[in-house]
């Protein structure tokens, strides 16, 4: 069954239409990386008030998601958007955590 993972990155003022079209062509080597990294039924909501982005995704059992930030074409892609949105040193987006506080199958 997996895991749903959720948290919160953060745009930059005047971004949002840049960032939706990064998305809707992301590169096919990124979404089969994923994939294969177990990660599945991935979403990203923006509030459009506060820039918020808040992602939700699932990941199987036994999945790679935590070697993802060794692999060159996720740090590719990180450099590729880190113009857009706050980010750590080495431009990975910054993330805050959401802990769950309710669900409904």
């Amino acid at each position: 069954m997996g895991s749903i993972h959720a948290f919160r990155m953060q745009l930059k003022p005047g971004t949002v239409d840049e960032y939706r079209r990064r998305h809707d062509a992301i590169w096919p080597e990124l979404s089969a990386l994923l994939t294969e990294a177990g990660i599945r039924d991935y979403s990203i909501f923006l509030d459009e008030q506060s820039l918020a982005l808040f992602a939700v995704l699932r990941v199987r059992p036994g999945n790679t998601r935590d070697t993802l930030p060794d692999h060159p074409v996720m740090r590719r892609w990180w450099d590729y958007m880190a113009p857009l949105m706050e980010v750590e040193p080495g431009n990975r987006p910054k993330e805050w955590s959401l802990p769950l506080m309710f669900h409904m199958d």
